[in-house]
């Protein structure tokens, strides 16, 4: 028996004073940590979310931040910005379908610095809609601005792509029937010209798949 003992008495003498201060250093940091008073603070977050599936789309207007009702110690309150660990709220959409779904912004969907609890979220829940995602080619149609000089009027035009494809939710893409492109000014031209136009959709939930960016080829007339 006596082996095993002088084996455990040298593990523990063996750096004492090392072992000692560190015991000291940490009773005094608990000690001062323990003493902090307890402070509540607001923080403003945005909504992040994860796992939505491919072929959906979120078709409800978003909720562009949430607050959140933070309590802790006054030290590590006031080291949330020093130290870049914000909190943030992360929904997991891996379960929806096309509804409406509502999630409740609790602790469990709250990630926060350690040494801090959630009290509260404002809003506590919030409500999104989901569609199907739909893509279809709807047909370019160019705009024009002033009138041709001298008499000239427009004889001919093209555009290339003549069809864009455009996707989002099902709904808002069976509404869009063409894209315009930007105003073309042909106040100055005479005979033949080309132009680089951005086309748009008036549907902040439809995007373009490929890029926007169009060629519009003028043939002007004398009248």
């Amino acid at each position: 028996m006596r082996r095993p003992l002088r084996w455990l008495w040298e593990l523990v003498s063996k750096n004492l004073a090392w072992k000692l201060l560190s015991l000291a250093m940490a009773v005094m940091l608990w000690m001062l940590v323990a003493s902090e008073p307890e402070l509540s603070t607001f923080s403003s977050v945005q909504l992040e979310y994860k796992n939505l599936p491919e072929d959906l789309e979120i078709s409800s207007e978003p909720v562009p931040t949430v607050s959140l009702e933070l309590r802790g110690s006054s030290g590590v309150l006031s080291g949330l910005s020093e130290s870049g660990a914000r909190p943030s709220v992360i929904l997991d959409m891996s379960n929806v379908f096309p509804s409406e779904r509502t999630f409740t912004i609790d602790s469990s969907s709250v990630k926060l610095p350690r040494g801090v609890r959630l009290v509260r979220a404002q809003p506590s829940q919030v409500r999104f809609s989901f569609e199907r995602r739909l893509s279809r080619q709807v047909p370019v149609v160019v705009r024009f601005n002033g009138d041709g000089a001298d008499g000239y009027v427009i004889a001919g035009k093209q555009v290339e792509p003549s069809m864009l494809t455009v996707l989002g939710p099902a709904s808002h893409v069976a509404r869009i029937n063409a894209a315009n492109t930007d105003p073309v000014d042909v106040s100055g031209v005479v005979g033949t010209s080309q132009f680089r136009s951005n086309a748009y959709v008036n549907d902040p939930y439809v995007r373009f798949l490929s890029s926007p960016r169009v060629t519009v080829t003028v043939t002007m007339r004398k009248r």
